[in-house]
């Protein structure tokens, strides 16, 4: 036993918080994870902080919003001079590890910053050099839907031999994980970072696979209230994707087993998130980049020393709270330059003056920024921009504003409301000085 406790950072994709019991979610699908909510720190309102997924892993890996990382959106390499979590718990003594789908090797295309020269490791092994300093375990592919398909496919390992494995996706690289936690020496303190692709679309199916029979077994669902009577194609989808969810449940089930007959189970931290939901193409042509819930509210679990209350939290959290959550369940000084608050601050109630706000930046589908209240949706776009060239905008014009206390499911936009101008003119310069602490320029915000 060290003086440190280990971390494992269980994290999906493209996973709506509801999809899981402990959120609402009628069908057993999740039972492992609902059982670590009521043994552990369940967060009510968690949101990512961009609806995209290298993004969103950027943010998680510097503790730091896309806007400062420049990582504004897919097919941008994490800089080589970002400090990120990885570093600070390896100066910490702690040995690491990565398994999964990485998203932050490869750089192409056009940008209104400089993003450096074009490099493609999405169907390669990734160097040394761009893992983000993840130097010790590594068992990962950069865009690991175009290295395997949901049966079948490749890893990369450490020393860039390609490791190939049959069987449904999510359960063999569970086999991987429950290897790493088998052979790690008790004497050393362990971060294990996991990124399962499910139950994310497999993109060159354009559908979600979930293990066989999830069509029959999740087939009598309850209807999302933001997806009923809407288009999109939830309906050939929704079954499978909760067998994803599913799947990645039991194997959720199976490393904590593992954590256990290891005798680690006491001293291991463990946190679950997404980092992003889907809408299943019913706010625009695709799955997420939106400011709606579908794509913003996420799922987040933490469970270990420190996190075994069995407690639920309402206040409003987001993904770039999570980098220095860990460097103090590290016993690290977070350093200021991260926006983040801990929060274990919320677990012990020793905070004061917690956020009622939490800022959302969104690209690809639009250069768009937003800010989600207890109460409020309120978000914008810039006009002429194309989001996967422009990582930001002078000018934004507004685009929703939703009641989320008498309209939680987004059905009625408020936006051209005369009615409501105030409540915009508020959350707009709330939203103005959630763009400036994001180190971006104050804009103008223009009336629809």
């Amino acid at each position: 036993m060290t003086d440190k406790p280990n971390v494992i950072f269980i994290f999906s994709d493209q996973q709506r918080w509801d999809t899981m019991g402990c959120y609402g979610q009628e069908l057993d699908v999740t039972p492992n994870l609902d059982q670590m909510a009521e043994e552990g720190v369940l967060f009510e309102n968690a949101f990512t902080c961009q609806p995209v997924c290298g993004p969103a892993r950027a943010c998680i890996q510097t503790g730091k919003y896309a806007s400062e990382t420049g990582n504004f959106r897919n097919n941008i390499a994490l800089p080589r001079d970002q400090k990120t979590i990885a570093h600070w718990f390896s100066e910490a003594g702690y040995k690491l590890g990565y398994i999964g789908k990485w998203h932050l090797a490869s750089t192409g295309g056009e940008a209104d910053i400089d993003i450096g020269p074009e490099f493609n490791y999405r169907t390669k092994p990734v160097p040394l050099e761009y893992r983000g300093g993840w130097k010790d375990h590594w068992l990962a592919a950069d865009t690991l839907e175009f290295t395997s398909h949901p049966f079948s496919g490749h890893f990369f390992d450490e020393n860039e031999n390609k490791v190939e494995f049959e069987g449904y996706r999510v359960d063999r690289q569970t086999d991987f994980i429950l290897d790493y936690i088998q052979k790690q020496d008790k004497d050393q303190p362990f971060f294990l970072f996991t990124s399962f692709l499910e139950p994310h679309h497999q993109n060159d199916q354009n559908t979600y696979v979930g293990p066989e029979g999830s069509k029959e077994r999740f087939g009598d669902y309850e209807v999302p209230e933001d997806l009923a009577g809407t288009e999109g194609d939830w309906r050939e989808n929704y079954p499978d994707y909760l067998g994803c969810c599913h799947s990645i449940d039991q194997n959720v089930g199976r490393i904590r087993k593992q954590l256990e007959e290891q005798g680690l189970a006491e001293d291991t931290v463990i946190i679950y998130t997404s980092d992003h939901g889907s809408h299943f193409r019913t706010r625009n042509n695709e799955y997420k980049r939106s400011s709606h819930e579908a794509s913003v509210h996420i799922p987040m679990l933490i469970y270990g020393p420190g996190f075994n209350k069995g407690k639920e939290i309402e206040e409003l959290v987001s993904l770039i709270d999570l980098s220095p959550t860990l460097l103090q369940i590290a016993d690290l000084e977070v350093p200021e330059y991260m926006p983040g608050r801990t929060l274990q601050n919320l677990v012990d109630n020793s905070y004061e003056n917690w956020r009622d706000e939490v800022f959302i930046q969104i690209s690809e589908s639009q250069v768009g920024r937003a800010i989600r209240t207890e109460r409020w949706k309120y978000s914008v776009k810039a006009p002429n921009k194309d989001g996967t060239k422009h990582s930001r905008s002078d000018v934004y014009v507004e685009e929703c504003l939703y009641d989320l206390e008498n309209d939680p499911y987004e059905q009625n936009n408020l936006v051209d409301d005369s009615g409501y101008e105030d409540v915009r003119n508020s959350l707009k310069q709330r939203l103005i000085e959630q763009m400036k602490k994001a180190n971006e320029k104050e804009p103008e915000i223009k009336s629809k």
